[in-house]
């Protein structure tokens, strides 16, 4: 008695189909991903005006905040204003490349503002390299 055996298939996994199925999820994962910009840690309603002119600025800077209760933010550290000139100068020190912006809230103080003028210009920054924002309405 003659007995047939069959083969036996050896398994493969489909691999071309497995590398579609990760194209396809990387790039779904790349488009729906949101990236995070970085705001400073002080919430900040800038002042808006109607007759300025928008001036574009594509360059992104480094936020200095100043709150209406009177906090100070560095990007995304909170600094008190007795440290401010020591802060500012170890920003410029290490990061030499990045620039600076004043954020003010509508509701900061005039004199909160000339006092971080006075440690902008302590530290070594320039008062034309330290803008300030304001909100445009269009």
């Amino acid at each position: 008695m003659k007995f047939h055996l069959k083969k036996r298939r050896i398994p493969a996994v489909p691999i071309v189909t497995l590398i579609d199925i990760l194209a396809i999820l990387l790039i779904f994962f790349i488009v729906t991903t949101t990236f995070k910009t970085k705001e400073s840690l002080v919430k900040v309603n800038l002042p808006s005006s109607s007759e300025m002119e928008a001036a574009r600025d594509e360059e992104s800077r480094v936020p200095l905040a100043l709150a209406e209760d009177g906090s100070i933010s560095l990007g995304d550290r909170n600094v008190p204003l007795e440290t401010l000139t020591a802060a500012l100068e170890e920003f410029r020190q290490s990061r030499p490349n990045d620039r600076l912006e004043l954020k003010a809230d509508e509701g900061a103080s005039l004199g909160l503002m000339v006092k971080v003028w006075d440690a902008a210009n302590r530290a070594g920054l320039e008062i034309g390299d330290l803008p300030l924002r304001i909100l445009i309405e269009d």
